[in-house]
């Protein structure tokens, strides 16, 4: 019966299968790969919401169900959910590629949820790479191969680098605790976690969550990764992949609770550097996506401000984070692969006129933006608050002070899409942009999520933390 825990990997893995399969046929057929596709994440969402209450431990305590995993599995099912709903369009990717690239995501997707779980040192590092080694062949698939080779290449390159360096760190965590799994470790590392050693082999470790997190600075290959990747898998890499990173980072740093002054201190830095250096870079970019690629560094910096505080209102606040970005992003790569249908990467002046083109995209773009700029009442509001009420409960005012000058600053680069959607006018004729009402009700869908989470977070407030509780 404990086979039942594994109810949605089981399910994430018999839809890799499939597709699979369906990869091996000669005759490409697109309209049947994403009907597929579509039924598959709607069973995975229904089985990650039907198993949300599971709890026990499987692999001979290698792999973990708790309300926490189980909370990221389905936040993860509904990213992939939402990524093949802007899939039904796939020019920017050759035809015979598109079942080669439904087997990749389900596959990652089953990964991250791996990751999520892991409750051992080398489950971990396993789950990391494969779902790392998904993105970067997706990466890789886009029709103009100049870009998505270039940034397929550069994304594995950090990604190999950042491996390296957490392979060594685990080398270290292991020979100075004697300890492989996680919750063993929580017993060892806070009465050894002042020790140089130590400090070394978990910040090492560390390095393989931040590179995925893309945290200064592991954060190189986000702009240039961005911008080159095709736009679906663009948005896979900005929501799933770093609810994943998030849910293990939280893992690993509760481990090591209370924590090391050293570790914190580290953190912080990390945090101030991704912040700052995310927003000054993002105002130059005239890319959307690559604008983009700056904001995640940005608010990886702001998730951090939970971790570091490395207490149950931190922790909730970072799911509660991860939650947010999971539907902010995912918003803006909507209105992005619908204004760019063709494939080609939006300018952020291309935006001329959307408000006339079509009203509920422009205004979708303008609550997700506002939300991650962190403007009540929204859910990206209420994600900041939570963080930041963290770290003045740890004392940490100053920290809370930078991030709120950054927030400040984010709001200047947001404001210019905004205004080139509202008040810009195009130069030229208005290209035709043609809504389904499948898009239209997915748009609106999204604008109550995000502005419930401001209006009425307790809901996903009580759910973050229950999950933080479980995790300690």
């Amino acid at each position: 019966m404990k086979w039942m825990l594994l109810g949605p990997e089981i399910t994430y893995l018999a839809a890799t299968f499939f597709f699979l399969i369906l990869s091996m046929g000669t005759t490409p057929n697109p309209k049947r790969d994403r009907a597929a596709a579509l039924i598959a994440a709607v069973l995975g969402m229904i089985v990650c919401l039907a198993a949300a209450n599971a709890e026990g431990w499987l692999f001979a305590k290698a792999y973990r169900v708790d309300l926490f995993s189980q909370v990221f599995k389905v936040m993860l099912s509904l990213g992939l959910f939402l990524i093949v709903c802007i899939c039904g369009n796939l020019d920017d990717m050759e035809e015979h590629g598109r079942s080669d690239f439904y087997v990749l995501l389900f596959a990652c997707t089953l990964a991250l949820m791996l990751l999520a779980g892991s409750n051992h040192l080398l489950a971990v590092y396993v789950s990391l790479e494969l779902s790392s080694y998904s993105l970067y062949i997706m990466v890789t698939l886009r029709k103009d191969r100049d870009m998505g080779l270039e940034a397929g290449i550069k994304y594995f390159l950090a990604g190999i680098f950042a491996s390296a360096i957490m392979l060594f760190g685990l080398a270290l965590v292991y020979a100075t605790t004697r300890a492989t799994y996680l919750n063993e470790m929580a017993l060892v590392l806070p009465e050894i976690i002042d020790r140089p050693a130590v400090i070394l082999g978990v910040v090492l470790t560390l390095s393989g969550f931040l590179f995925k997190l893309a945290v200064f600075p592991f954060h190189f290959w986000a702009p240039d990764v961005y911008q080159g990747a095709m736009s679906q898998v663009t948005a896979y890499i900005a929501t799933a992949s770093k609810v994943a990173a998030i849910a293990v980072l939280i893992r690993v740093v509760a481990a090591t609770a209370p924590g090391s002054d050293y570790l914190v201190f580290l953190l912080l830095v990390l945090s101030i550097m991704s912040m700052t250096i995310g927003n000054l870079a993002a105002i130059a970019q005239k890319d959307m996506k690559r604008m983009l690629g700056y904001s995640t560094i940005a608010h990886a910096g702001y998730v951090l401000i939970g971790i570091l505080s490395m207490n149950p209102a931190g922790y909730a606040g970072a799911v509660f984070y991860a939650m947010a970005l999971l539907l902010m992003k995912f918003t803006v790569f909507l209105v992005i692969v619908e204004a760019a249908s063709d494939g080609r990467n939006l300018q952020i002046e291309q935006l001329a006129g959307l408000h006339q083109r079509s009203p509920i995209l422009a205004l979708a773009l303008m609550v997700s933006l506002f939300s991650l700029a962190g403007i009540p009442p929204t859910i990206g509001f209420t994600g900041k608050f939570l963080v930041f009420i963290a770290a003045m409960e740890k004392g940490h005012l100053a920290l809370v002070v930078i991030a709120m000058i950054n927030v400040t600053i984010s709001l200047y680069y947001y404001l210019l899409v905004i205004r080139a959607a509202y008040l810009l006018e195009p130069e030229g004729a208005m290209e035709d942009l043609t809504t389904s009402p499948s898009v239209k009700w997915l748009a609106g869908a999204l604008i109550a999520a995000m502005l419930a989470g401001g209006f009425f977070p307790y809901p996903l407030l009580e759910l973050s933390r229950a999950a933080a509780r479980a995790l300690m």
